[in-house]
């Protein structure tokens, strides 16, 4: 009788949490995982030492999580410290993280169609240059807080104008980027490579950001093979696990990259994908892969976002011409450069895919850290002491937000004409900081959701005050 073949030990899982910072995956994602999944918090200041001792006490093969622009370089040499761990996504892959001048270092490597973008460190050459480029240009935030419902991205259609700004705004390094008429933008999400969910945003009448938190309109309806063929594309060059693009549309009828990251944000059933598809990468095959269709988007679309919201463990039967549920792929198709594509035949092209290992950093600090580095001797970069504004959700989002204390959105709440302490209390009780931030940005009226009395008209008048808090910020 032939002796059982014993199962092949699994790595020691481990999560990546950071104070302060909302957590893009839970335990829960990993549904099914036999072993202890472990959990390790940064908690900035000096915690360097403490936290690499923790992952090494722990035992951790694979530590899982975004990092924030604000701990991107101490997080590099937190891996140099831990060459036996596995950071997923790897910290080269995270590189766009950090800042929008990661992003255009990146594109511009890797041949990846952006606006034409000039990025000086010297305030002074930036200076003459405005005085002799053309307009309209857009000037943004490059680290930090950089596209908070568009305040840190602007357009200006003059020298005067752009000089005005940079006095005002004192913005390090400058980014600048030619002006793009376009017609919409598209985020796409994709897990090993493959588009998992894309959908259009498009500016309001009149308007050039296509921001929904300044009036834009979204919808998942037929975004072009050809495009999602490019997003494939950044995937592969960032390698990585999971990733999303927005890219413009122009007018001129070009994609263009604008935004890309691992931190961006998710319905809950698109991390349990995630996390199906990294058990699957760690298991040797004991774990199957997700299978994801081409296209579920548009279908998946048509539920209204707060039901989108709750769904967890969506799965989906695989293509046969005989199988009922196969309707939606059988009978649909899309029109490509090709030709007409029945849905299964473009599923088909898109494989999920292994992401594989480096053995060396692709982007390492002493080079690339232009931030820390630019105008000095080129060293080793030192772990940065804790930062006065931590990046509050850049794992929910690919806009990261300001931090703010729990007395300043006090304060805020309170400036409501008919919210009180104790209101505020409450709804700070039930919402962190960070939480009422992401939500007076992006959904306001989440925050009124189970109290009685937060009627429309308090709402008006909240996000009235939180427009003017933004300008002082």
């Amino acid at each position: 009788m032939a002796k059982k073949q014993k199962k092949q030990k699994l790595p020691k899982l481990g999560l990546l949490y950071l104070d302060h910072v909302l957590r893009f995956f839970d335990k829960s994602n990993f549904r099914g995982w036999p072993d202890k999944i472990e959990t390790v918090v940064y908690h900035w200041k000096n915690d360097k030492e403490r936290f690499i001792n923790e992952v090494k006490r722990k035992k951790i093969d694979v530590l899982i999580g975004n990092i924030p622009s604000t701990a991107y370089e101490t997080f590099r040499e937190i891996a140099r410290e831990l060459p036996h761990v596995q950071f997923i996504p790897s910290l080269d892959t995270q590189f766009s993280n950090k800042s929008k001048e990661n992003v255009t270092r990146f594109a511009w490597k890797y041949d990846i169609p952006i606006p034409k973008t000039y990025i000086f460190y010297d305030h002074e050459k930036a200076e003459k240059f405005i005085d002799t480029t053309t307009f309209p240009k857009i000037i943004k935030k490059s680290y930090g807080p950089s596209n908070y419902g568009g305040y840190f991205v602007h357009k200006v259609d003059s020298a005067q104008e752009a000089h005005n700004l940079l006095a005002q705004k004192k913005y390090h390094p400058v980014y600048m980027q030619d002006f793009v008429p376009m017609e919409a933008d598209v985020r796409v999400m994709l897990i090993g490579h493959k588009p998992v969910c894309a959908f259009w945003r498009r500016p309001p009448e009149g308007e050039w950001l296509t921001n929904t938190s300044q009036g834009g309109s979204m919808d998942y309806q037929d975004v072009p093979k050809e495009l999602l063929d490019l997003a494939v594309e950044v995937s592969k060059a960032a390698n990585a696990e999971y990733w999303a693009c927005d890219i413009a549309v122009g007018e001129d009828g070009k994609y263009r990259i604008l935004e890309c990251a691992t931190a961006f944000a998710a319905f809950p059933y698109i991390r349990d994908w995630i996390g199906q598809y990294l058990m699957w990468k760690f298991s040797n095959g004991r774990f199957p892969l997700p299978n994801i269709p081409l296209y579920n988007w548009e279908e998946l679309g048509k539920m209204d976002s707060s039901v989108l919201r709750t769904l967890r463990y969506i799965t989906f039967g695989r293509y046969t011409p005989s199988y009922d549920g196969a309707y939606f792929l059988d009978k649909k198709s899309k029109q490509t450069q090709e030709g007409e594509m029945y849905l299964h035949e473009l599923d088909a092209l898109y494989p999920i895919l292994d992401t594989y290992t480096r053995t060396e950093e692709e982007w390492p600090s002493e080079q690339w850290n232009f931030q820390d580095n630019y105008g000095r001797t080129i060293r080793k970069v030192h772990a940065q002491s804790n930062p006065k504004q931590l990046d509050s959700d850049e794992t929910q989002s690919s806009v990261s937000r300001p931090e703010l204390s729990k007395k300043k959105i006090k304060k805020l709440l309170t400036s409501v004409e008919g919210i009180g302490k104790k209101k505020a209390e409450k709804i700070m009780e039930k919402f962190d900081t960070t939480e009422i931030v992401h939500a007076l940005e992006t959904e306001p009226e989440k925050i009124a959701e189970g109290f009685s009395w937060f009627k429309e008209k308090l709402l008006k008048k909240l996000k009235k005050e939180w427009n003017a808090l933004k300008e002082k910020l």
